[in-house]
């Protein structure tokens, strides 16, 4: 242990912090982002990860930006201004990324659901196929940078901003592509690339115009003989109001379904002659 471990290190109380969304248990909801800590955990580095949830969870730290190849964050210590943390990634090469862009473009569904904003359980192994890893693959992935004394890698500081990055991946996957070089936009402008290379289709030739010919238009042409189609009395026109059960407000003579089945029965006859001409 450092001596910065033994000496007094409870954090001052920070206003308007990131306070984490995971009171007790483990971090994130998607599988990416606790896929992010798994990472991290499996390194071995101590007990400083869990002095940085319980950072994470009070809200020490009080700003988190993403950039291409770098995390930025203020996270309040025991000092009474922020110390300045910094998390550096390095990018994939523009080479990697058309490498994982092809691999992604021939899984449509993949494709889709990553445009959609979440990210596929197989894109792990795509990234790693394409020699490109999603996540650090050791410690030495990551580069960090705090101004606390304390020299270790990581600092409570920065494991902290580690769980709220988790977090932040659950929001917007696309921060991890970000992270490692490529926005959003960037990426589906990529996926998109080799579609633009395929032959277009023809666009769908227009109907013809109608002919200028004022008499044609007025005169109009023969009305067939079944314009209407086939007209016959219904089957069954009582099924609906036999569903409905006896009605209490009956007061007829008649039995209420026989009336709707003669009522029905007179007007399709009267209908099947106002549609012959009749």
């Amino acid at each position: 242990m450092s001596w910065y471990e033994w000496g007094p290190t409870r954090p001052r109380e920070a206003r308007g912090g990131i306070k984490a969304r995971s009171k007790r248990g483990g971090f994130a909801e998607s599988w990416w982002g606790r896929r992010w800590i798994e990472v991290l955990e499996s390194f071995d580095i101590g007990g400083r990860l869990g002095r940085g949830r319980t950072y994470a969870r009070k809200g020490q730290v009080l700003d988190l930006t993403v950039e291409p190849g770098v995390v930025a964050a203020k996270v309040q210590g025991s000092r009474p201004w922020p110390y300045e943390v910094e998390i550096r990634m390095k990018p994939l090469t523009d080479a990697q990324w058309r490498k994982v862009g092809e691999a992604v473009s021939e899984d449509t569904w993949s494709a889709a659901r990553l445009i959609g904003g979440e990210m596929p359980e197989t894109l792990e192994d795509t990234f790693k196929a394409a020699g490109a890893p999603l996540f650090p693959a050791r410690l030495g992935d990551l580069e960090t940078r705090c101004a606390c004394p304390d020299w270790s890698n990581p600092c409570k500081h920065v494991a902290a901003v580690y769980y709220l990055l988790a977090e932040s991946f659950d929001t917007d996957p696309f921060l991890l592509f970000r992270l490692r070089g490529r926005s959003r936009d960037d990426f589906v402008a990529l996926l998109g690339g080799r579609a633009e290379t395929a032959v277009p289709e023809p666009p769908p030739v227009p109907p013809a115009p109608l002919r200028a010919d004022s008499a044609a238009f007025w005169q109009g042409r023969p009305v067939p003989g079944d314009l209407f189609g086939a007209a016959s009395p219904p089957g069954a026109p009582t099924v609906l109001a036999a569903t409905l059960g006896p009605l209490p407000f009956w007061r007829g003579e008649a039995d209420f379904l026989e009336e709707v089945d003669a009522a029905v029965n007179r007007a399709a006859a009267r209908g099947r002659k106002l549609a012959e001409g009749a």
